[in-house]
């Protein structure tokens, strides 16, 4: 029987940092967990079309502080930054009981393509749209390879094209290490709710080894409303 690793958690605190930043006592502990939880499927609902790649919550005594990392941020932050108070409002609502102020930075992604999570949600979405399913894995393997990444693999399970019987398919191309500790490999599980049921993607993407750590929250340029409305 095969022992399956999370590509992403199996390198943590090697190459990736952890997400969730914070300390919390024995009896506030599952109250934290929970929140954060309901906050991060709060995002991903509210902002699916902006491309989210990751998030990152930091707690203090005073301060919730949301990351949010897009490849769209102008949908994230909407005209004039109403998305953006209005995803603020929504957050502390969710936290009402415990009084925090909620502070929302939004990142903006350099390579969406090299994004695990950002290509699986495409690919997902295209084969609600009903795209044959191998033009999609043919087509997110080509703009994958094409961004610059050393290997990619992608592997669709359900009922394919409205099939029947449930089956599973993978493409690959290039090389895939998950072994090595050193391999930066992102790794990334989306779900498409067509009408024959639910299919899932899932999407390895390899680029390369490397001997420091990876985090996608450093050294990135916070995206300011009143920026991004005079850049638009």
């Amino acid at each position: 029987m095969g022992h399956k690793v999370h590509p992403r958690i199996h390198r943590i605190p090697f190459i990736f940092p952890w997400d969730s930043r914070w300390f919390a006592k024995k009896e506030n502990f599952a109250g934290f967990l929970q929140h954060e939880i309901e906050i991060r499927d709060l995002i991903q609902e509210k902002l699916r079309e902006a491309g989210i790649d990751a998030i990152s919550i930091e707690r203090t005594p005073k301060e919730i502080s949301v990351t949010i990392l897009a490849a769209k941020p102008g949908v994230v932050i909407g005209r004039g930054g109403q998305g953006l108070e209005l995803l603020r409002k929504q957050i502390e609502k969710k936290i009402l009981q415990f009084k925090i102020k909620v502070k929302l930075n939004i990142q903006a992604v350099n390579q969406p393509a090299l994004s695990a999570a950002i290509v699986a949600q495409n690919a997902a979405d295209e084969i609600v749209r009903r795209i044959p399913f191998r033009r999609v894995m043919k087509q997110t393997i080509e703009k994958v390879m094409a961004a610059g990444a050393k290997g990619v693999k992608i592997n669709m399970a359900g009922r394919l094209n409205g099939v029947e019987i449930a089956r599973r398919e993978k493409l690959a191309a290039g090389k895939m290490s998950l072994i090595t500790i050193r391999s930066n490999v992102d790794y990334a599980l989306a779900e498409a709710h067509t009408l024959y049921g639910k299919i899932g993607v899932k999407v390895w993407i390899y680029s390369g080894e490397t001997f420091g750590r990876k985090d996608k929250f450093e050294k990135k340029e916070t995206v300011e409303p009143e920026k991004h409305r005079k850049q638009s």
